[in-house]
């Protein structure tokens, strides 16, 4: 940083590893990267996985999740957050613990529970934690429409019911939730649920195989762009405006489900 350069902001990911590069951590910090602020991590877990699935996970001791903490804590401290997949009940306790007793900016919860390729990520006696411990903690969670259903116990097979499960989600303590509709079965909408108001972000669908990671990608833009200082509904539009061009310019990799491209044109963006 040279004189009179404003400091760039920091977001922080925690989440797992993606050997394959199109998910978790490594996905987060291109996405931290490409939208212009500096990223720093917390590795709960590491994953071997390709674009064709998960073949084993490792989780890392709760004792290692403190140290990597403690030691980004006095000296990169993040002004936003994001959490990703975070395997068990007993590692999201851990992460609460940390961020209840630190200053990390607003917090987004991308709730990950499966992957692309059918394979869970979490433990599903973790979902409760989830529920009752990490989301009072958010600003933002980013369900799709499973994710959404079981967070908030209802069926969520429609646009109407998405609302619904939306809804329920926020009265768990969450300020914003975005139900996205990936999963719906016409042209896909995020719902963006705050308070009393709905905002209806309306999308197209892509014809490809190739959105592994997305997921990750859109939560970490919001992380990013609200620690730029944006609000959190220009935050996550502009951050589905990014998801849209990296999934469009996705290079094609793999044999299953394919990563985005995370500098697609446009992109990286300064700080600025």
């Amino acid at each position: 940083m040279t004189a009179g350069q404003p400091a760039l902001a920091i977001a922080a990911t925690i989440a797992t590893t993606d050997s394959g590069g199109g998910a978790g951590i490594p996905a987060d910090l291109k996405t931290f990267a490409a939208c212009g602020v500096y990223g720093v991590s917390v590795a709960v877990a590491l994953t071997a996985q390709n674009t064709l699935g998960v073949r084993s996970v490792h989780s890392l001791p709760l004792e290692f999740v403190h140290d990597q903490f403690e030691a980004l804590d006095p000296d990169l401290r993040p002004e936003a957050t994001k959490t990703g997949m975070l395997l068990s009940a007993a590692h999201i306790s851990q992460v609460c613990s940390e961020l209840s007793r630190r200053q990390w900016g607003p917090l987004v919860v991308d709730p990950v529970m499966v992957a692309k390729s059918g394979d869970r990520l979490l433990e599903e006696s973790a979902v409760e934690t989830m529920r009752r411990q990490l989301l009072p903690l958010a600003q933002v969670v980013t369900p799709n429409w499973p994710e959404a259903a079981a967070l908030s116990g209802l069926p969520v097979e429609t646009e109407a019911q998405a609302l619904s499960a939306g809804r329920a989600i926020a009265a768990l303590g969450v300020e914003y939730v975005v139900v996205k509709g990936g999963h719906s079965p016409g042209e896909p909408a995020d719902l963006v649920v705050h308070r009393d108001q709905v905002t209806r972000l309306p999308g197209r669908r892509v014809a490809t195989r190739h959105t592994h990671g997305t997921g990750c990608t859109f939560s970490a833009a919001i992380a990013a762009y609200l620690a730029r200082g944006l609000e959190p509904l220009p935050a996550i539009t502009k951050a589905k405006q990014y998801v849209v061009a990296a999934i469009l310019a996705a290079p094609g990799l793999g044999a299953g489900h394919g990563p985005l491209q995370h500098f697609p044109k446009g992109w990286p963006e300064s700080s600025g």
